[in-house]
């Protein structure tokens, strides 16, 4: 029992849960956000919301089509809401940061590993750096 609880309590099992849970929530946000707002929306504009009446019959068969694109058309706008309202935004605060963190740091003259911008020797090579700005002797 004591190697069950460990298992449990391991920071990435809860790590994990937490993202399910919050993925859960997630989902349940940009569900009502495309029922709700984006499909009225695109009834307005093509005038059919809801394609689930589509169908072809084969023999004594009947084929749902339509509930096929509305699952299509659904999966587009979802993955359409994520990448604009959550990938992009994301993408953009780390590009932000790491030209942040760009400035604080430059090359060494001798081995071009990144050094503090402030460093008088190179941590890797050990070789003395000459000041910001100034061009290395060579």
């Amino acid at each position: 029992m004591k190697g069950f609880r460990a298992f449990l309590l391991r920071g990435n099992l809860v790590d994990l849960a937490v993202a399910v849970v919050i993925g859960v929530a997630f989902n349940a946000v940009v569900q009502a956000l495309v029922a709700n707002i984006i499909t009225p929306l695109i009834s307005a504009i093509v005038g059919k919301p809801n394609f689930g009446y589509l169908t072809v019959t084969v023999g004594h068969g009947v084929i749902s089509y339509g509930l096929f694109l509305n699952a299509l058309i659904e999966f587009a706008i979802i993955a359409a809401v994520v990448y604009f309202l959550i990938v992009a935004p994301v993408a953009k605060v780390l590009a932000f940061a790491e030209r942040k963190k760009a400035a604080t740091q430059r090359a060494c003259p001798e081995c071009l590993s990144q050094i503090p911008v402030q460093a008088t020797r190179c941590m890797y090579c050990t070789m003395v750096v000459p000041p910001p700005g100034t061009a290395a002797a060579g």
